[in-house]
């Protein structure tokens, strides 16, 4: 039983390593010319060290030159606090994640939006035209999002035009029907400053 478990652990080993590609970074370096800017020019971002800065004016969003179709999407994103702000719910900060843009890069695209707005984070819903069906869980969203000032993790699965949401490890939404279904991926300078962090993807086969 050894024998056999050793002789399966060399020949199914390498097939397995081969199957789990490794994630990797999308924010290399502090080159803003890695990506698409659309409606923001070079003085309302910065990157440095891996972290990207939004001045959150004018509108518009940052995106991948690569378009992506079945992926897990991890970052942190986190919005800076205001002086004297008296509580979360009064906090306006509005910001987006927009993926699976399709045609001409504009503010807004054809694409599908996970929802990156302090008060509703995490909901993914279809704009310009694309389409999605999914369903919010409210209650697991109010539990999972940090107060205004601090670092959430946000993970956000894609496979064959299925979409799960998640904050903080929490499941916050899902759905399936993401049409279009790939593209390059986005984030939203919509109002508000706001900073990215640990930006990274693994490509599911």
């Amino acid at each position: 039983m050894r024998i056999s478990l050793v002789f399966a652990s060399l020949v199914l080993g390498p097939l397995g390593a081969l199957a789990a590609r490794a994630d990797e970074p999308l924010v290399n370096g502090d080159d803003i010319a890695q990506f698409e800017l659309v409606g923001i020019k070079a003085d309302t971002i910065s990157i440095k060290d891996g972290e990207v800065r939004l001045t959150g004016k004018p509108n518009g969003y940052f995106a991948t030159k690569k378009s992506y179709k079945n992926y897990v999407l991890t970052f942190e994103w986190m919005y800076e606090r205001p002086d004297g702000l008296e509580s979360d719910a009064k906090f306006n900060g509005n910001s987006g994640l927009l993926i699976h843009i399709s045609g001409e890069h504009k503010v807004w695209p054809k694409c599908v939006e996970v929802q990156l707005a302090n008060s509703d984070a995490g909901h993914i819903f279809a704009i310009g035209g694309s389409k999605f069906s999914g369903k919010k869980d409210a209650e697991a969203q109010k539990k999972a999002i940090k107060p205004v000032g601090q670092w959430n993790v946000e993970e956000v699965t894609c496979k064959d035009g299925a979409i799960v949401c998640k904050i903080n490890g929490t499941e916050v939404d899902k759905g399936t029907g993401a049409s279009p279904d790939e593209g390059p991926i986005g984030w939203q300078s919509e109002g508000s400053p706001i900073r990215f962090r640990k930006v990274r993807i693994k490509v599911l086969d």
